[in-house]
């Protein structure tokens, strides 16, 4: 048996505010890749300029990095849609699914501005 623990602490930074993660053992760099593609995702949201809510920006890259994964679960060998963001102009999605995601994004706007929190 070892004395060795199964999870370990690490500060990461993400859009400029650290955070102190608990990661399991080994799972550094994947933990490091995850924490880069939500920076990457939250800055560009910021840097577009349009939406400054630290909260909002993190629900929709959220939002962005789920339709990613969905789109690759659903046809892995196509090649994969610009995400929904609030800079992507209307007519450079399918009509059905930017009345979706206006819809998510209302329903956010109307649970954030309640009390600022998600759950």
């Amino acid at each position: 048996m070892s004395n060795k623990p199964n999870h370990q602490q690490m500060e990461v930074q993400i859009m400029g505010q650290s955070y102190l993660l608990s990661c399991p053992t080994g799972g550094e760099a994947a933990l490091l890749e995850a924490v880069n593609r939500v920076d990457v995702a939250m800055c560009r949201i910021r840097d577009a300029g349009k939406v400054k809510a630290r909260d909002r920006i993190a629900v929709l890259a959220s939002l962005n990095l789920a339709f990613e994964l969905a789109q690759k679960e659903a046809e892995p060998q196509a090649p994969a849609m610009p995400a929904p963001s609030e800079t992507t102009a209307p007519n450079d999605l399918d009509p059905a699914l930017h009345t979706k995601v206006q819809s998510l994004i209302q329903r956010l706007d109307q649970t954030l501005g309640q009390d600022g929190q998600l759950i």
